[in-house]
């Protein structure tokens, strides 16, 4: 019930761009990471009965600078994001939200401010708490909404509540879910998400990391999920990665459009044995002898030395890139890295199939000046200097 009630949690969060922490007993933090997740916030709850410890994550949040905070227990299985955001809506006009339970408890709880005195002398665990509760609030001159009462889960008979949510059929995800970093790429959005096509195979996320321009704006416009996250193109592949629900991944830059018919084509070469991982063939959105030697150069790099780079769509197992813990936090070569792991795991297949980059880095730098640049980063990386010191070298040039 905790992994159900965090899956509509992290879509609430994702949706609307909000804070999520599990507060536990029993345990440490390390056990609950391994457990749920390292995209969460984890603390401990205080001691005392469940009102100290109600009242206890309410201050907290609070000192934190939280302007709304809502309380969910993990035994109601009808609860979900909807009912989740109203609750926080409507604390725009209510001092307190309650979601009331059938047997007289309340599954959620919601206030703007802490409130001295709420949680005291309730007699947990009976069926007197929500009326307790709320005469409380009444001497406290309180504004009270009321959700829609909900079944909980306390003993053995409240089981067909459990029972009858985790028997309904989930929608089938996506075989594919393409997530896509970006920053400030107002000009190559609408081609790249159009590129990805609208078929039930495939999900796209798009991971903005700051963007100044009508980036989210475009990707929102156009139907596709957007999510935010810390500038730096590996962490937002990994945030995407965590929110995506395909078997398959397939990072894409949002300079980049993929081919017709990528999905079957994906789903094949993963389907072989052998193969960790795969990525498209490389081709620039602009023509000259300079930039075909360039294509060249990249694919046989792809094909025989099996190290395609992240402008060639990489795509694998999401079993296995969480088994190989994601991207990097690197500020550069995130990609290359992510690659030569693979390489380990099996062969990385270049698919016979073009991905359209746009060339607008080696028009502004010059072929050969980015050709230059791009192999002298990747020897400086073998020779051991910091990655944090290669990003600054390249932006610089």
């Amino acid at each position: 019930m905790t992994e159900h009630t965090l899956s509509w949690a992290r879509r609430w969060k994702s949706r609307f761009s909000g804070s999520l922490e599990v507060h536990f007993a029993g345990g440490d933090e390390a056990s609950f990471r391994n457990w749920l997740g390292t995209d969460l916030s984890y603390h401990a709850q205080s001691e005392g009965d469940l009102g100290d410890r109600m009242n206890y994550s309410f201050c907290r949040a609070f000192q934190e600078g939280m302007e709304k905070v809502v309380l969910v227990g993990t035994d109601c299985p009808e609860l979900g994001e909807e009912l989740c955001q109203k609750a926080f809506e409507k604390l725009d006009r209510n001092e307190v939200i309650l979601g009331p339970a059938k047997d007289g408890g309340y599954f959620l709880i919601a206030l703007r401010r802490p409130i001295e005195g709420l949680f005291r002398e309730i007699p947990w665990g009976t069926h007197e708490v929500l009326a307790r509760t709320e005469e409380i609030a009444q001497k406290l001159n309180l504004s009270v909404f009321f959700l829609e009462p909900l079944e909980d889960v306390d003993r053995p008979e409240d089981l067909r509540v459990w029972e009858k949510c985790s028997s309904t059929p989930p929608s089938p995800s996506p075989p594919i879910s393409i997530i896509i970093p970006v920053l400030n790429e107002e000009e190559n959005i609408a081609a790249c998400l159009a590129s990805c096509g609208n078929s039930p195979d495939t999900e796209k996320i798009v991971v903005d990391g700051g963007s100044r321009d009508r980036t989210t704006v475009i990707a929102q416009s156009m139907g596709v999920r957007v999510i935010h996250s810390p500038r730096g193109r590996g962490r937002q592949m990994n945030l995407g990665a965590r929110e995506a629900s395909g078997d398959v991944l397939l990072f894409l830059h949002g300079d980049t459009r993929l081919p017709e018919g990528f999905a079957p084509c994906i789903l094949g070469i993963l389907s072989r044995p052998g193969i960790a991982a795969g990525a498209f063939l490389f081709r620039l959105d602009a023509r000259s002898p300079g930039l075909s030697l360039i294509q060249k150069i990249a694919n046989w790099r792809s094909r025989v030395l099996q190290f395609p780079y992240g402008d060639q769509g990489i795509f694998l197992k999401k079993r296995l890139f969480e088994e190989l813990g994601g991207y990097p936090q690197m500020p550069i070569m995130e990609d290359y890295e992510l690659i030569r792991r693979l390489k380990k795991r099996g062969r990385i297949y270049t698919a016979p199939l073009p991905a359209l980059t746009s060339a607008r880095r080696w028009e502004e730098l010059g072929v050969w000046r980015t050709t230059i640049l791009n192999q002298m980063i990747v020897l400086a990386y073998y020779l051991g200097i910091s990655p944090r010191t290669l990003a600054r070298w390249y932006r610089r040039s």
